[in-house]
């Protein structure tokens, strides 16, 4: 009698002791949950202390960025630890300055790239019509194109910033749409999707209410990676001359100001070479993070 209690409690869903499983989030009707992970504490934080410092670093600089202060590729002194650059200007106070319009920039384009996207994304991987497959087909057509380019054409006609975000939303917002489209057609299916359908919710409402904050890791994983797209281009163009007009700092800029002086004083040059990888790599490795706690691939 035992035996055959314990098959249908097993048949019922339990278990042959008589206790109930606990069930999974998607069976409750509710997004699965997520894990804590270490690492997106840690490049979390790393990220936020290097933002700060490259948008307000400037207050922390002893010297005018635009000073002349000592000779010219003048090497480490009392007062000058990166020694001087190219006109004799103090590297470090260049380079805690030097970061702020770039990193605005590039924090607009990548916003406006990841909104664009995650909007079209949404809207693509829910409706199945004929209109939202011309968009995905579209949205290929453009990552065909070189996107520095695309960047150097829309320079020409457009001020350097907003050529920077122009160049991020056409080569990353198609990025964007087709993560979000794919992630958003994979949950029509689960299980807390189709209970706020059978509750009689419209589909905006179960796109803005269950589907986007079940992919928010995934959202803010891919608006990492357009912002470090948005850096690469903005430092590209800049090192072109299309940046801030002199004696502006810019991280960039100071790449092709100081080059010529790279045996006299080195840190002129790797200074701001060393601003920017710390910059994109601790965005990047941040958004790894992101997508390792959140198993995607």
């Amino acid at each position: 009698m035992k035996r055959a209690n314990g098959s249908l409690l097993k048949r019922a869903g339990g278990t042959a002791d008589g206790s109930i499983p606990a069930r999974s989030a998607e069976q409750d009707g509710s997004p699965p949950a997520k894990r804590r992970s270490p690492a997106v504490f840690v490049f979390g934080g790393l990220s936020g202390v290097v933002l700060l410092v490259a948008l307000g670093g400037e207050v922390m600089a002893w010297h005018d960025p635009a000073a002349i202060v000592a000779p010219p590729w003048a090497g480490v002194a009392s007062g000058l630890p990166f020694g001087a650059d190219a006109l004799g200007r103090d590297v470090l106070a260049r380079v805690l300055a030097g970061g702020r319009d770039l990193t605005l920039t590039s924090l607009a384009a990548a916003l406006t790239a990841s909104a664009l996207g995650v909007a079209g994304g949404l809207w693509v991987g829910w409706s199945r019509g004929r209109l939202g497959r011309a968009v995905a087909g579209a949205a290929d057509l453009l990552l065909a194109l070189p996107l520095l380019l695309l960047a150097l054409l829309a320079v020409v006609a457009l001020p350097g910033p907003v050529a920077v975000i122009a160049g991020t939303v056409l080569g990353g917002t198609p990025l964007t749409l087709r993560v979000v489209a794919d992630a958003t057609a994979a949950a029509r299916h689960t299980g807390y999707v189709e209970a706020a359908l059978s509750r009689g919710e419209p589909g905006g409402t179960v796109l803005l209410r269950e589907v986007l904050p079940a992919h928010a890791g995934l959202v803010c994983a891919d608006l990492g990676q357009r912002l470090v797209l948005a850096v690469q281009l903005a430092a590209a163009l800049n090192v072109l001359g299309f940046g801030p007009a002199p004696p502006a700092p810019d991280w960039a800029a100071m790449l092709r100001e100081n080059l010529q002086g790279l045996g006299l004083n080195p840190a002129a040059t790797i200074a701001p070479a060393v601003a920017l990888a710390v910059l994109a790599g601790s965005v990047a490795a941040l958004s790894h993070s992101l997508v390792a706690r959140d198993g995607l691939s």
